[in-house]
């Protein structure tokens, strides 16, 4: 790697200016990468309530579905608007009242259950359907078309809706994210390196690498949302590590070397060592990621494993070149380091070793408790402001019709219509449904059958299925809707065993049941990975114990804080964060048993050994922790999405909480298990007396 090091001084203006010219096709790439905002699609195409939505979209022309309220006005004016509605791009159909009967007849003659779905006391209710999927771009401005059509006395809900404010909301907010991150952390880069122009060079460095990242996601296709939003914030904590080994190598090499380039050179070629080491733990929590059948994780784990490896490469051979083209500029601009010394700070925790290994006793089970009992939620909902319009339309559902979540049942087309009926009478009786609507239960018996719409037919019934509506009053992603849904599809599959229950709570619901394993399986992977990483690493199988044992009671603290003040997380944070700060910050542990190996493998006694280990990897601990904290918790303070915001304050309390713990545990392990370490660790062998 030395080699390679001297050339990269050697062509450091080409490299830059390559790395330059390379952020034009990442740039286009980015522009080009599609954005989901349906959290939904990344559920399992083989589960039931997926391929019942493909039966819709196939059979049915059936792709995204609305509810449409208009409060207080006349019917003629009511049908006016559904016919401009109709005229909408991407607006497959229309159902209203008088999709069933004409205007000229009055309603009473509907069904009692049909009525009170299409009508409330000062507002009426339409459904809209549209040709394409819930979060196609198609819909989307479909969607933002109804609204201008509409006016402020009408309310447009359902999951559509909400993508559609999730991706406007979005939007406006990712740049911004970006600006607190990169403020945040070149404040903190400047507080603790010695140059003032330090930040500036890692910040250009890093969002190179960034932009690259993002720009070759284009070869994904799309990504998600919460991928989007989070990349460039997460690449910036995890990678920003790199950056700062870089440059205290190139600094300690100026020691010892007269010409600056061999000294980078030199440097180069022990950060590649030290950072291709220490970034596998990293990557390895990533991968863990793409082991869910929930593929959001997938989505953004390979995303952030391209980024942690292209964030490597840059830090070896873009950051090297502009610290040398800018290295006047760099000497110019230093300044005494801002960080204290924490040599007694370190005396102090390394001689009461015994109160943080009484701590960790004591804390670690009810630690433990606290985050498998911490409360999540499922209602996407639930994740945005308050006066979105999406939400405010949800709202008024439940407000004026007491409407909850709209199941939808796909039945064989040829069972007899007594079995339907029969059916539908038991499907009724199930707690909080409010009526099952069908070709037969629509029109009633007071309506002959050759008076149903041809298009209404079209709408409910093809050669292969019916389609019929289950209305209920529960919210989706609610206890009592999900035991709905299980007695609903009990009754279903008795009457029709190929029968489907489909729609957002059906869908919702698996949700639950996947992530939920899904869990299990990522913290499995993330750990037996790291495990399997650090017994490399020291040659030792006691040692990965200790380390991952230490981080993970962090995460515990991190995940049992939401338990402890009542606060609810979006499912997803449960899953991720363990792994993400797994992966992240076992590196901490990594960096002082490094010192505590070389120091205690050289022959010096125990506690000399743990005190040398702690002093000298303190500082760099705190520096990796507090810049990783600034990137994101600016982020998670600022963003009005609950899942991006709980995900980013979760990552930064979880870096200060990781480095806590091994600032005050780790050492307290290496006192308490010292023998057992030196037996069971080749780089230890020499110690042992």
């Amino acid at each position: 790697m030395l080699k390679a090091g001297k050339k990269i001084v050697k062509y450091r203006i080409p490299i830059f200016i390559v790395s330059l010219l390379l952020l034009i096709p990442s740039a286009i790439g980015y522009i080009r990468t599609g954005v989901n905002y349906d959290i939904l699609y990344y559920l399992p195409d083989t589960i039931e309530t997926m391929q019942g939505q493909d039966i819709l979209s196939q059979q049915f022309g059936t792709g995204a579905y609305s509810m449409f309220i208009c409060e207080g006005m006349e019917n003629k004016d009511v049908a006016k608007l559904k016919s401009r509605l109709e005229e909408v791009k991407h607006v497959e159909k229309v159902v209203w009242y008088d999709s069933v009967l004409d205007l000229s007849i009055p309603m009473e003659m509907l069904p009692d259950k049909v009525l009170k779905i299409f009508n409330s006391e000062d507002a009426t209710m339409m459904f809209i359907i549209f040709d394409t999927t819930t979060s196609a771009d198609e819909t989307m401005e479909a969607i933002q078309e109804i609204r201008k059509i509409s006016g402020e006395q009408c309310f447009l809900s359902g999951m559509s809706a909400i993508v559609t404010d999730t991706k406007e909301l979005a939007d406006s907010e990712i740049a911004v994210y970006v600006i607190i991150a990169v403020a945040l952390s070149a404040l903190v880069l400047a507080i603790t390196m010695e140059s003032f122009f330090v930040p500036v060079v890692f910040l250009i460095g890093i969002g190179m690498a960034i932009i690259y990242n993002l720009g070759s996601n284009v070869f994904m296709g799309q990504i998600s949302y919460i991928t989007k939003a989070l990349t460039a914030v997460l690449q910036l904590g995890v990678t920003m590590d790199y950056s700062i080994f870089l440059w205290h190598s190139y600094q300690e090499q100026l020691l010892a070397e007269e010409d600056r380039k061999e000294a980078m050179a030199y440097a180069i070629e022990k950060t590649f060592k030290s950072v291709a080491g220490s970034s596998l733990t990293t990557v390895a929590g990533f991968v863990a990621l793409c082991f869910m059948s929930f593929t959001l994780g997938m989505d953004l784990g390979i995303v952030m494993v391209k980024g942690v490896v292209i964030g490597v490469i840059c830090c070896v051979t873009v950051l090297p070149s502009m610290i040398m083209i800018f290295d006047k500029v760099l000497e110019k601009t230093k300044h005494k380091a801002l960080l204290p010394d924490m040599s007694k700070l370190s005396n102090v925790i390394t001689g009461h070793y015994k109160i943080f290994a009484f701590l960790l006793a004591v804390l670690i089970l009810p630690a433990a408790y606290c985050q498998n009992h911490a409360d999540v939620y499922y209602n996407l909902d639930e994740s945005l402001p308050k006066d979105l319009p999406s939400i405010q339309a949800n709202d008024k559902l439940k407000e004026n019709f007491e409407m909850g979540a709209l199941h939808m049942l796909l039945i064989d087309s040829q069972m007899p219509a007594k079995k339907v009926h029969e059916m539908t009478d038991e499907m009724e009786k199930v707690d909080g449904v409010k009526g099952v609507l069908g070709l037969e239960s629509l029109v009633g018996s007071r309506i002959p059958e050759s008076m149903i719409p041809k298009e209404l037919r079209e709408i409910l019934e093809n050669e292969n299925y019916e389609l019929m509506l289950v209305n209920n009053e529960y919210k989706v992603a609610t206890d009592e809707v999900n035991r709905q849904i299980e007695e609903l599809n009990q009754i279903l599959k008795k009457y029709d065993p190929n029968g489907m229950l489909v729609g957002e709570a059906p869908c919702t619901r698996d949700l639950i049941t996947i992530t939920d394993k899904d869990f299990q399986v990522v913290s499995a992977v993330s750990i037996l990975a790291v495990f399997v990483i650090i017994c490399f690493v020291f040659r030792s199988w006691f040692l990965p114990i200790l380390l991952v044992a230490v981080i993970e009671f962090a995460i515990f603290i991190n995940l049992g804080i939401p338990y402890l003040t009542g606060t609810k997380l979006p499912f997803i944070a449960s899953i991720v964060i363990g792994t993400i700060q797994l992966g992240a910050t076992v590196d901490y542990a990594i960096l002082m048993t490094s010192r505590y190996e070389k120091e205690r493998g050289g022959g010096k006694g125990k506690k000399e050994a743990i005190q040398i280990a702690h002093q000298t990897s303190m500082k760099s601990i705190i520096v990796s922790a507090v810049s990783f904290f600034a990137a994101t918790f600016g982020v998670g303070m600022y963003s009005n999405i609950d899942m991006i915001s709980s995900l980013c304050i979760l990552m930064a309390r979880g870096a200060l909480i990781s480095m806590a713990v091994v600032l005050c545990v780790l050492p307290a392990m290496y006192m308490i298990f010292d023998r057992m370490i030196c037996k069971m660790s080749k780089g230890f062998k020499e110690a042992v007396r």
